[in-house]
């Protein structure tokens, strides 16, 4: 790389890479075929929303649905319902199974940077983490860390914060740069960025149409049941039916409100071609 490029190291100093060693991470991350964070936070949140999922249609199903005198009332909605935590369900496995658009490891190579054709004066980016190349709006998602600089040129060539350029803001768990990183959801397990950014939009779409018609199918219940015996109403006990729907409403309203509000922020960030990190920093 010829004197008039600069780069910047925004997180600590080490050298570049050697051709062996690039050669080493690029194998590693040609052999990672399925991408899966193996946190144990995160698995854990995975799980619950999985158990939340299937509980709110275990309760739907089977104590609201069923023991209904309704033939068509109980089908349709049992359809609707079940097809929605079908696609919520799926939604989810793609957000967390789905590269968000990692950066390839140990590309911050001397000979990776003379193919860039770099103009004298430009600057760039390395990640000492992973030894990367970070391109515009990458983040690296890593524990917190106070960050170096490593060369650093002078102000004039050098985005701030609340520019255009990239920063590195610390995140958490996956430990590799992001393409367009937005954050990382633990209850994905996953750091939402370019590549799966929609199914996590999908995800939290149907997860919130699926509360709003599970509160709506409880409200209906609950104004039924005081009509007639509890006993009449489901299969269940009267107390244990209450119980049920309860939980369930109090769910409901808890995810519509998280689900409702992380929609209608991706949606911004999608149409103002930002992400949130980008948008907090300003």
């Amino acid at each position: 790389m010829s004197s008039g490029h600069r780069l910047r190291d925004v997180e600590q100093h080490h050298p570049l890479l050697d051709g062996e060693e690039a050669a080493v991470g690029s194998a590693a991350g040609e052999t990672e075929q399925v991408w899966f964070i193996q946190d144990g936070c995160g698995m854990v949140c995975a799980f619950i929303t999985w158990f939340l999922v299937l509980y709110a249609d275990f309760v739907v199903t089977f104590v609201m649905l069923l023991p209904s005198k309704s033939f068509w009332y109980a089908v349709v909605n049992g359809v609707v319902f079940n097809c929605l935590a079908v696609l919520a369900l799926t939604s989810h496995l793609r957000t967390m199974l789905t590269d968000p658009g990692a950066v390839p490891k140990g590309n911050a190579t001397k000979k990776y940077m003379e193919s860039l054709n770099l103009k004298p004066g430009e600057v760039i980016y390395k990640c000492s983490k992973c030894y990367s190349i970070k391109p515009e709006r990458a983040h690296h998602c890593r524990s917190p860390g106070s960050p170096s600089r490593f060369q650093p040129p002078p102000p004039r060539l050098v985005p701030n914060e609340h520019d255009h350029g990239v920063v590195s803001l610390p995140c958490s768990i996956c430990k590799r740069c992001i393409r367009k990183m937005d954050h990382h959801c633990p209850w994905v397990n996953n750091c939402v960025g370019e590549n799966n950014q929609r199914f996590f939009v999908l995800f939290t779409m149907y997860i919130a149409m699926i509360s709003t018609h599970a509160l709506a199918l409880s409200g209906y219940q609950f104004v039924t049941c005081v009509k007639v015996q509890w006993s009449e109403c489901s299969d269940f006990s009267p107390p244990v039916t209450v119980m049920l729907m309860i939980f369930l409403c109090l769910e409901g309203l808890l995810f519509l409100t998280f689900t409702a509000v992380m929609f209608g922020t991706q949606v911004h960030s999608i149409c103002n071609d930002e992400t949130v990190r980008r948008r907090l920093s300003v």
